[in-house]
């Protein structure tokens, strides 16, 4: 039986308790923080209104120098997320880097989705990429420097550098 749902905690956070901080970074009003303790934000990184950033106890969520953090995105780096360098990432976009793990045969056993183990892969956006507003990223991949993600993409496998994807699921649309 599983035990009875607890809190995380308001989000509410410290700049202090970040793991890094500089004055150069901009948080707006209404951003939500997890973990503080695991979440470095570089030089000059902007995070937009009503944010939330979700760290893990176990892993790290790393925003590099020059990157820009759309509002009301979602990021839960329970796998880890890494994010390079003057990346953009648009308004309510979501990143997520756990999931229920599925039966790998069929059995008599009924278990609820919601009660199986997760599953975690770390997500990492290089350098340079963008990211369109609305988009979703799944555990496990990587875009590429350069490449970009169109807004309402599902993006559920990796992209190569200097790639341009779009749709539900995400395809390639060109490479430059």
């Amino acid at each position: 039986m599983r035990p009875p749902p607890r809190s995380h905690g308001s989000g509410e956070f410290d700049r202090s308790a970040l793991a890094c901080c500089p004055d150069s970074v901009v948080i707006e009003p209404g951003v939500l923080i997890f973990h503080p303790e695991n979440v470095s934000l570089h030089e000059r990184v902007y995070v937009g209104h009503r944010a939330i950033l979700k760290g893990y106890y176990k892993n790290q969520l790393c925003i590099g120098a020059g990157s820009w953090i759309g509002q009301d995105v979602f990021f839960h780096a329970a796998g880890g997320i890494e994010i390079g360098q003057d990346v953009g990432i648009g308004p309510r976009v979501m990143i997520l880097t756990s999931a229920h793990e599925l039966p790998l045969a069929p059995d008599d056993s009924w278990e609820p989705i919601l009660h199986r183990p997760l599953g975690f892969a770390k997500v990492t956006l290089e350098a340079g990429c963008d990211i369109g507003v609305g988009a979703v990223l799944l555990p496990g991949v990587t875009v590429g420097r350069n490449a970009q993600v169109g807004a309402g993409a599902v993006v559920t496998q990796s992209v190569a550098p200097r790639t341009i994807v779009a749709g539900n699921p995400a395809r390639v649309l060109r490479s430059y």
